[in-house]
C-alpha cells in the first residue's frame, strides 16, 4: 500500500491553521475585554443620569424643591420603585451627597 496517493491534512498545515487562529484570538480577546468594560462605564454613566433624571421629576413634583440627598430619594418608591441603581463596574452605590445645583456628579464616584 503506497501512502504518496492518499489526501489528507498533514501535521505542517494543520500546526499552520492553529498559529492562524492563536494570532486571531490574540487580538481579539483584548479587544472583548475592553469593550466590556466600556460598555460597564457607559451604563455607570447612564445610571447617573436616571438618578439626576429623578431628582428632576422630585422637584416638578414638589414646588422645585430638591430633597436634601440621594438617600432621601432612592428611599422613595414612587421614584425608584426597585432598588437604587449601583455602579456596574464596582457595584457601590453612588454618593447620598448633591452637588450645588442638586445633581449627582457623575465625577464623584471614581472607577
Amino acid at each position: 500500500m503506497s501512502y504518496k496517493n492518499k489526501k489528507g491534512v498533514t501535521l505542517i498545515e494543520l500546526l499552520i491553521v492553529v498559529i492562524i487562529l492563536g494570532a486571531l484570538a490574540a487580538i481579539a480577546i483584548p479587544r472583548i475585554s475592553a469593550s466590556a468594560h466600556n460598555a460597564r462605564k457607559n451604563a455607570c454613566y447612564t445610571n447617573v443620569d436616571i438618578l439626576n433624571s429623578q431628582l428632576e421629576m422630585y422637584a416638578a413634583d414638589n414646588d422645585g424643591d430638591y430633597p436634601a440627598d440621594l438617600a432621601d430619594l432612592t428611599a422613595d418608591a414612587n421614584y425608584f420603585p426597585d432598588p437604587a441603581p449601583t455602579c456596574p463596574i464596582t457595584s457601590a452605590t453612588y454618593p447620598d451627597a448633591l452637588t450645588a445645583d442638586s445633581r449627582v456628579d457623575a465625577s464623584s464616584h471614581s472607577h
